[in-house]
């Protein structure tokens, strides 16, 4: 099938998430300046940089409430954010964190959640995850939009320090088998990393 993206599909669900995947789910923790722990999931987010290491996640829509969601609003406010690895074993937790709870709701506490303080940023880790990101917010890029009420933004973060668990790391590497990190598909599909391999990079003239 085709269709142009500015006209209806006739599918029953809009297919376009189920076909840019998997993605790395960035489980984002941030605090408001009034010092309100938010912790929440977003699908569209990846590692854009290595010198110095960045990350960007990105959010469409206003809050239930209005105005920006939380995590947004929180990271403009204050500079620093943290991201949680979403793992095989937290995943019912990473979800229940997407609920639309109200700006002084602490998701931590309302599923269960441990915190542990970061070295460099105001907003807490997540004790059980095996890796965080600790960042300092650098920009906000606004994407054009259909709904111009609507917010379509992203939010662009400088990696300043990484906690990796001695558990998940074999030889002086990152084992992901031992991570089981889990990652984001279309519809209410989630994947989870199980088949790993290796392909060496060719060199030119290929052989």
């Amino acid at each position: 099938m085709f269709y142009r993206t500015d006209q209806p599909h006739g599918l029953p669900h809009n297919p376009f998430n189920a076909l840019v995947v998997p993605r790395p789910i960035g489980w984002i923790s941030s605090i408001s300046a009034e010092g309100h722990v938010n912790l929440a999931p977003y699908s569209f987010f990846n590692g854009v940089a290595y010198s110095p290491p960045q990350v960007m996640f990105a959010t469409s829509g206003p809050h239930t409430d209005g105005g920006l969601k939380d995590t947004i609003a929180n990271v403009q406010e204050t500079g620093e954010f943290v991201v949680n690895m979403a793992t095989w074993e937290l995943r019912f937790a990473v979800n229940d964190t997407s609920t639309p709870a109200p700006r002084d709701v602490d998701e931590f506490e309302a599923v269960g959640l441990e915190k542990e303080p970061a070295e460099l940023v105001k907003p807490p880790r997540v004790r059980q995850s095996p890796v965080h990101l600790e960042c300092v917010y650098t920009q906000t890029v606004e994407l054009p939009k259909t709904d111009p009420d609507d917010a379509n933004l992203v939010v662009f973060g400088t990696v300043v320090g990484i906690h990796i668990a001695d558990h998940i790391m074999v030889d002086g590497m990152v084992d992901l088998k031992k991570a089981d990190p889990v990652s984001r598909l279309g519809y209410r599909d989630f994947g989870r990393v199980s088949d790993i391999y290796a392909v060496p990079r060719p060199g030119w003239p290929m052989a």
